[in-house]
C-alpha cells in the first residue's frame, strides 16, 4: 500500500472511501440479515469475474523444482498435503508474484532468497480473470491477464504482463500497480492473505493496541487516517502561506499606490517622439535601399563567375589528354604482352628445336654408321664374288695342283689366326676411339658455351664502357657548361626557348631542366636526392598546355622521338605550396624538401606535386633508415625513404640503388672525371682480357676440332681396315675350303652370293636414301632453329624500346591524372565558390526581405530617402540623447507606464489568489469535518459489525465471547469463554488452547471477511492446532460463508484430509505431493 500513497491526496481519499462504503453502513441485525450486503451489494460482472485467480505456475522456486499449474476454481480452494510438500510457498509466490515484497511474506528478508540453491532464477506465473463490463483494458488483455515474474539469484527481478493470446503488453511496474489497485488486490491486507507467520503473531499478540492495529489494517481505516492526518498537515501549511502572502499583499499595495500616483503626474513628450518614429522609418527604408544595392552587385557577380568556362576547358582538354595517353599506353602494353607472349613460346619452341638437333644429329650419325656397314659390307659380298669366280675358273682349270694346295692351306689357316688376332686388335682401337671422340664432343660443346658467356659479357662491358665514354665527354664538356651535364642538346634548347619566349611564343617562360634549377644543402646526398627524382632531373616546367605544345615541337629538333625530357604542366605560383598537414614530421631526419633549394618556387611545387618530396624522409644509415621505416609505424605522413647510398626503403620493402655516383648534382668535376677515367681503363683493361680469353678459347675449339676430325678420320680407316681383314680373313677360309668343293658347289655359292649382293645392293640403296632425309630433316631443323633464334634476338631488341616508351607514357598518364585531379579540385572550388556566393546571395536576399518586412511594419508605404544612413543615424542619436535628458527628470514615459499596469496587473493577482486561498481553506475546512464525523460513523459501523458477527461465529461452537473497541486509546480487547466455562467468566485468548485459539482467530477472520472487500481470501493451516470438532465447525463456517459469497474466491491451506467435505462443483481440492525425501521414505516401508 505504501505505493498508493504517491498518488493525489484527494484521489486517494476517493479510492478509499469507495472501497469502505461499498460494504454498506448499515448493522448487521441477525445472521440471515447480514448474508446478503456483501453478496449482492456488487454484481456478479463486477466481482466475480476480474481479479480471481486462475492458475498459478513455481518453478525454482524456494527448495521446490517445479509446482503446477494450479487451476483454482472461481469459489472454494483447498490446498491440502503433508509438511514440506509446497503449499505455503504457494501462497509466498502469490504475494511475490503479484509484486510484493519479500518482507510482506514473513519467509525470507530478500528475493534471492526464494530462489532454490545452485539455480540462477526462479519463475513465478499468475493468471488473473478480467471478464464482465469492469474489466481492465480488456480490448488490450482480454478475458485473462498473463503475470510472469522471473527472481534472480542476485536479487533482482523482472515483471512481464502479457495478454491472453501471450503477447507481450508491458513489463513496467506501474501497469502491475493500475492493474492491483483495479482489482482492489492489497497484498500486505491480512484480510486478503494470512498466512502462518501473521496468524500466529495474531494469536500469541500480548498488547491490545496491535489487535487494534490489526483491525484498522484489514478494514484499511487506518490507510484513511494517515491520508485526513496528511490533508490537515498541508492545511496547516497552505494558511501559513496564505497570512505571509497578506503581509507582502500591504506593501505590494503601498507600491502600487506610488506607481499610480508617477502615473498620473507624467508629462507629455509625443512631439519629440514623433518626430523619432519619422526618422526610425525613414532609417529602416534607407537601410533596406543600401541592401538592394549589394545585392545587385551580388548577383551581378554571380553571373559573371557562372559564365567563366576556363575551368571546365581546361579539365576537358586535360581529361583527353588523358585518353589519348591511355589509349597509346594500352597499344603499347598490348604490343609488349604479345611480344613477351610470342617471345615465351618462342623460347619454348627454341628449347623444343635444340633437343630436336642434338636428336636428329645423333640418329644421323647412327645412320652414317649404319650405311657405311652396309657399304663395306657389301664391298665385302663383291669379293667374295670375285673370289669366288676366280676359285671357278682355278677349279675347272686347274686339276693337278691338289697336291700343292694341302700346303697351301695349311698356310692359310696360319694366317688366318694371325689375321683375327690382328682384327680383335683393331676392333679394340675402334671403341677407343669412339669413346674419345664422345669426349671430345663433349669438351667441344663447353667451350663454345664458354666462348658465347663470354662474347656476352664483353658485349655487356662495350655498352658499359660506350656509356661511361658518353658520361665522360659530358662531364668534359661541362666544365666550360654545367648544363651540358643535362645533355649534349640542353644548351642549345634552352637558348631557342629564351628566343622563342622573347619573340612571345611562350605565355610564360618554360622552366628547367629541374636538377639545374635545384641545389643542395648536403652535397654529401646527391646522389640520395638523384635517385628519389631520377627522370625529374631532365625534367622542365610548363604553366599551361599551349606552352607545352610549343616545347614539345621545339624538343624534336634536337631529341628522336621517345627520348625526350620529359614535360610537367602545371601552374605557375609565386609561393611554395602550404603543405603543414602533408609534410613527414621527424626531428631527427630531414626530407627531400627539407635539404634542397631552388631558384624558383614553380620548381618546389612542381615537385611537390609530382614527386611528393615533402613526405620523403632522408636516413644516411641503412639500419636506421631499416629500424623507422619498417620496425615500427612510420612517421606520421612518410611515404618512403633514401639512404645516402640511394637505396630505397619502404614500409615493406626495400630496393638496393643502382647508381654509385652523382650525375648531375656532384659539385667535383675532377674527381668525377678521375673516377670516369679509371672506371675507362678499368673496362680497356676487361675488355682486353676478355678478348684475349675469347681467342684464347677460339683456337682451343678450332684445335678440338681439328683434333675430332682427325679422330674421326683414324676411326674412319680403322673400320677400313677392320672390313679388309674381315674380308681377308672370309677370303682365305673361303680359299681353304676350295679343295674339298667341287665346281658345282662353288657356282651354288656363287648364285648365293650374288643373291646376297643383290639384297646388300638394295640396304646399301635403302641407307643412303635414309641417311639422306636425315641429312634434309637436320638442315631443316637447323634452319629453323637459327630462325627462332634470330627471331628472339629481333623480339628482344624490338621489346626494349617500347618498354622504355611504357614507362614514359605512365609517367607522362600518372602526370596528366595529376594535373586532371589539380584541375577537378580548382573546378570544384570554382563551383564551390560559386555556390558559395549563391547562397551568400540567398542569405542577402532573406536579408532584404527581412529588412523590407522590418520597414513595412515599420512604415507601410515605401519612403524616399536622398540621405545617407550615417547622417539619419546621427540625427537619432541626437533626439535619443535629447530624450533620456528628458526622461531623466521626468522618467521613461513606457517604464513608467508599463510599471504601473504590471504593478496594478500583479496587485489584482494577489488579491484574488488571497480571497480564493481563504475560501479554498474555508471550504476544506467544511469538507473536512464532514468527512471526519463520517469517517468516526464508519469506524464505529464497522466495529458494532464485527462484533456482531465474531459473537455469531462463536455461537456455532457454543461458545460466547466479546470484542471491546476504544477508539480513543485505539485497543482492541476480545475475550472468549469456551462451553462449560461460563462460570469462571470471560477469558482472554492467551489462555486458550491452540485449537480454541485458531478456531477463535477464524471466526475474527470471517467477520473482517463480512465486513471487507477482496475479489480472493487466502488462509494458511487454518486448523493445524484444533480437534476435529473445532475444524469441522470451522469448515463448515467457511463454506457456508463462501456460499454465501459464492461471487469470491477462497483459498484454504491445510495439512489434514479433506474426505469429509461433500462433493459440489464449488469446491476443488488440490491435493500436493509428498516431498521426494518422504515417498523414498514410504516405497522403502511398502517394501
Amino acid at each position: 500500500m505504501s505505493k498508493r500513497k504517491l498518488k493525489v491526496i484527494s484521489g486517494a481519499t476517493a479510492v478509499k472511501s469507495r472501497r469502505v462504503t461499498a460494504v454498506g453502513v448499515e448493522d448487521a441485525p441477525d445472521d440471515r440479515k447480514h448474508q446478503r450486503p456483501s453478496s449482492s451489494s456488487l454484481t456478479p460482472s463486477a466481482t466475480g469475474d476480474i481479479g480471481v485467480i486462475e492458475s498459478i505456475t513455481l518453478k525454482n522456486f524456494m527448495c521446490h523444482h517445479l509446482l503446477g499449474p494450479f487451476q483454482f476454481g472461481s469459489n472454494v480452494n483447498f490446498i491440502v498435503g503433508n509438511n514440506g510438500s509446497g503449499k505455503s510457498a504457494i501462497l509466498t509466490a502469490l504475494i511475490v508474484g503479484l509484486g510484493g515484497k519479500a518482507t510482506v511474506t514473513n519467509r525470507g528478508a530478500s528475493l534471492k532468497d526464494f530462489v532454490k540453491t545452485n539455480e540462477n532464477a526462479a519463475d513465478i506465473t499468475i493468471k488473473l480473470k478480467n471478464r464482465g463490463t469492469d474489466a481492465y483494458k480488456r480490448d488490450v488483455y482480454g478475458d485473462c491477464i498473463s503475470i510472469e515474474h522471473r527472481i534472480f539469484s542476485d536479487g533482482s527481478r523482472n515483471c512481464r504482463l502479457k495478454s491472453k493470446s501471450g503477447q507481450l503488453i508491458s513489463n513496467k511496474k506501474e501497469e502491475l500497480t493500475g492493474i492491483l489497485d483495479h482489482f482492489n488486490i492489497q497484498l500486505d491486507n491480512p484480510v486478503s492473505i494470512l498466512n502462518q507467520e501473521m496468524s500466529k503473531q495474531f494469536l500469541h499478540s500480548k498488547s491490545e493496541s496491535d489487535k487494534y492495529k490489526f483491525f484498522m489494517k484489514a478494514t484499511l481505516l487506518e490507510q484513511m487516517r494517515r491520508d485526513y492526518v496528511h490533508i490537515k498537515l498541508t492545511k496547516t501549511v497552505t494558511r501559513q502561506q496564505v497570512e505571509r502572502q497578506e503581509e507582502s499583499l500591504k506593501d505590494l499595495k503601498e507600491e502600487f499606490l506610488q506607481k499610480k500616483e508617477r502615473y498620473e503626474k507624467l508629462p507629455s513628450f509625443s512631439e519629440i517622439k514623433v518626430v523619432l518614429e519619422n526618422l526610425k522609418k525613414a532609417m529602416a527604408w534607407c537601410l533596406v535601399k543600401e541592401k538592394e544595392q549589394l545585392v545587385q552587385q551580388l548577383k551581378e557577380d554571380v553571373e559573371n563567375e557562372a559564365n567563366n568556362y576556363k575551368h571546365q576547358e581546361n579539365l576537358q582538354l586535360c581529361q583527353t589528354k588523358v585518353t589519348q595517353v591511355e589509349k597509346k599506353l594500352q597499344c603499347i602494353k598490348s604490343r609488349v604482352t604479345s611480344m613477351k607472349k610470342e617471345q615465351e613460346s618462342l623460347s619454348e619452341d627454341n628449347l623444343n628445336l635444340k633437343e630436336q638437333v642434338k636428336a636428329i644429329s645423333k640418329a644421323h650419325k647412327e645412320q652414317e654408321l649404319v650405311y657405311f656397314r652396309a657399304l663395306n659390307k657389301l664391298k665385302q659380298s663383291e669379293q667374295e664374288q670375285n673370289l669366288l669366280e676366280e676359285k671357278i675358273k682355278k677349279a675347272k682349270t686347274s686339276a693337278s695342283l691338289n697336291n700343292e694346295e694341302d700346303t697351301e692351306y695349311s698356310a692359310q689357316q696360319k694366317k688366318i689366326s694371325s689375321l683375327k688376332e690382328q682384327l680383335a686388335e683393331l676392333e679394340k682401337n675402334c671403341s677407343q676411339l669412339n669413346e674419345e671422340i664422345k669426349n671430345k664432343h663433349q669438351a667441344l660443346y663447353k667451350g663454345k658455351e664458354e666462348r658465347d658467356k663470354l662474347r656476352l659479357e664483353e658485349r655487356n662491358i662495350q655498352v658499359l664502357y660506350e656509356s661511361k665514354l658518353r658520361r665522360k665527354n659530358q662531364v668534359l664538356a661541362s666544365r666550360s657548361n654545367k648544363l651540358k651535364r643535362f645533355g649534349d642538346h640542353v644548351p642549345d634548347l634552352l637558348g631557342a626557348i629564351t628566343q622563342a619566349y622573347a619573340t612571345g611564343r611562350f605565355i610564360k617562360r618554360p622552366v628547367g631542366p629541374i636538377g639545374a634549377c635545384i641545389s643542395l644543402k648536403d652535397p654529401m646526398l646527391a646522389v640520395a636526392v638523384e635517385c628519389c627524382l631520377r627522370s625529374f632531373m631532365k625534367a622542365f616546367c610548363c604553366d599551361n598546355y599551349k606552352d607545352e605544345a610549343v616545347l614539345q615541337e621545339m624538343m624534336s629538333q634536337y631529341y628522336p622521338r621517345g627520348n625526350r625530357p620529359q614535360i610537367i604542366v602545371s601552374p605557375f605560383s609565386e609561393k611554395v605550396y602550404n603543405i603543414h598537414g602533408r609534410k613527414a614530421h621527424n626531428q631527427e631526419y630531414p626530407s627531400v624538401l627539407d635539404i634542397i633549394t631552388a631558384s624558383s618556387p614553380v620548381i618546389i611545387n612542381c615537385l611537390i606535386d609530382m614527386r611528393g618530396i615533402e613526405s620523403i624522409l632522408i636516413i644516411k644509415e641503412k639500419e636506421k633508415a631499416r629500424r623507422v621505416m619498417q620496425q615500427g609505424r612510420p612517421p606520421k605522413n612518410c611515404r618512403e625513404a633514401f639512404t645516402v647510398e640511394g637505396d630505397q626503403v619502404y614500409p615493406n620493402r626495400y630496393y638496393t640503388s643502382d647508381i654509385s655516383m652523382a650525375k648531375y648534382l656532384g659539385g667535383d668535376l675532377e674527381s668525377e672525371i678521375s673516377m670516369l677515367e679509371s672506371d675507362l681503363e678499368n673496362h680497356q683493361a676487361q675488355l682486353s682480357r676478355f678478348q684475349l680469353h675469347v681467342t684464347s678459347v677460339t683456337e682451343d675449339i678450332v684445335r678440338m676440332e681439328s683434333e675430332l676430325n682427325s679422330t674421326i678420320m683414324t676411326l674412319k680407316k680403322t673400320l677400313v681396315s677392320v672390313n679388309q681383314v674381315k674380308a681377308t680373313i672370309t677370303e682365305l677360309e673361303n680359299a681353304g675350303e676350295e679343295h674339298i668343293d667341287d665346281v658345282s658347289s662353288l657356282e651354288e655359292v656363287a648364285q648365293e652370293n650374288r643373291q646376297k649382293i643383290e639384297a646388300e645392293n638394295q640396304t646399301v640403296h635403302e641407307a643412303k636414301t635414309e641417311l639422306d632425309n636425315h641429312q634434309k630433316t637436320a638442315e631443316d631443323i637447323e634452319s629453323k632453329y637459327s630462325s627462332v633464334r634470330h627471331r628472339i634476338d629481333q623480339l628482344s631488341d624490338d621489346t626494349e624500346p617500347l618498354m622504355d616508351e611504357q614507362l614514359k607514357l605512365e609517367a607522362e598518364c600518372a602526370k596528366h591524372k595529376r594535373t586532371l585531379k589539380i584541375l577537378e579540385n580548382k573546378l570544384k572550388a570554382h563551383e564551390d565558390n560559386i555556390q558559395a556566393m549563391r547562397s551568400d546571395l540567398a542569405q542577402r536576399e532573406e536579408e532584404l526581405q527581412e529588412y523590407e518586412a522590418k520597414a513595412t511594419e515599420i512604415s507601410p508605404e515605401r519612403q524616399q530617402v536622398t540621405r545617407s544612413p550615417k547622417s539619419i543615424d546621427t540625427e537619432i542619436t541626437r533626439l535619443q540623447k535629447k530624450l533620456k535628458v528628458y526622461e531623466s527628470n521626468h522618467g521613461e514615459h513606457e517604464q513608467v507606464v508599463r510599471e504601473y499596469a504590471e504593478a496594478l496587473t500583479l496587485f489584482k493577482e494577489k488579491t484574488n489568489q488571497v480571497r480564493d486561498l481563504r475560501r479554498f481553506i474555508d471550504r476544506l475546512d467544511s469538507i473536512m469535518s464532514d468527512r471526519q464525523s463520517r469517517y468516526k460513523t464508519m469506524r464505529r459501523s464497522l466495529s458494532v459489525r464485527c462484533k456482531l458477527y465474531f459473537n455469531n461465529f462463536l455461537i456455532k461452537m457454543n461458545c460466547c465471547g466479546s470484542m471491546i473497541f476504544d477508539h480513543n486509546n485505539e485497543t482492541l480487547s476480545i475475550s472468549v469463554t469456551p462451553p462449560g466455562r461460563e462460570d469462571n467468566g470471560a477469558s482472554d485468548m492467551r489462555s486458550l488452547s491452540g485449537g480454541e485459539r485458531s478456531f477463535s482467530t477464524v471466526c475474527f477472520m470471517l467477520s473482517l471477511w463480512e465486513i471487507t472487500e477482496s475479489p480472493f481470501r487466502c488462509l494458511d493451516e487454518f486448523d493445524v492446532y484444533m480437534d476435529m470438532h473445532n475444524r469441522r465447525i470451522s469448515l463448515d463456517l467457511l463454506l457456508e460463508l463462501s456460499e454465501r459469497q459464492h461471487l469470491r474466491q477462497f483459498i484454504f491451506v491445510t495439512p489434514l484430509t479433506t474426505s469429509h467435505l461433500p462433493k459440489t462443483n464449488l469446491i476443488k481440492i488440490h491435493q500436493l505431493q509428498d516431498p521426494e525425501g518422504d515417498r523414498s521414505e514410504a516405497m522403502d516401508d511398502d517394501v
